[in-house]
Formats: C-alpha cells, structure tokens, sequence
C-alpha cells in the first residue's frame, strides 16, 4: 500500500488545508488552517484551530479534509513530522 503524500509549505495556502507544526517551550504542537472559501459553505469565517497535540492535529486535519474534500499540506519549519503519517515532500522548483 502506498503511503499518503503531503507537500511541505512554508506558508499556510489559500486552496488547500494547512497543518503547522511546531515547538516551543519543551512542548510541540500543532494547528490547522482552512480558508472559508475552500470549505465550501461549510465555513462562514477562515478557521485556524487553538494549538494541539501533533498527532490529534494531523488527524483533525485529515478528517476535514476527507469531509470537506480538500488537500492537506505542511507547514513543519522545525522537522516535526511523523514518518508513519507519510510522506513530506517540497514540490521542486
């Protein structure tokens, strides 16, 4: 079975979901970002979610992008990602 791909930005994008991982302070999080626009009704205002756990961010943002059918990417300046989510790649110049 492959693994599922998602493209690392540096920037949250204005057409696909934006999971941002980082660390601070001895803890590392994550938040997820989606434009109103992409959601398709579903929002009245763009989302950006309180800080979480990395993992429950990954999979709250895997859930509303199945729900809203919408892609994923990454925002992970600080290398945080987990191999067993997939692969991280960056689209080449």
């Amino acid at each position: 079975m492959a693994a599922n791909r998602f493209e690392q930005v540096d920037e949250p994008q204005p057409d696909a979901i934006t999971l941002s991982l980082s660390a601070g302070d001895g803890e590392t999080h994550g938040r997820i970002a989606c434009p109103a626009e992409l959601a398709g009704g579903h929002l009245v205002n763009d989302f950006l979610s309180d800080p979480m756990p990395p993992v429950e961010a990954f999979r709250a943002a895997v859930r509303l992008a199945n729900e809203i059918r919408a892609p994923i990417v990454v925002a992970d300046p600080q290398g945080l990602w987990q191999d067993d989510w997939g692969v991280l790649y960056r689209e080449a110049d």
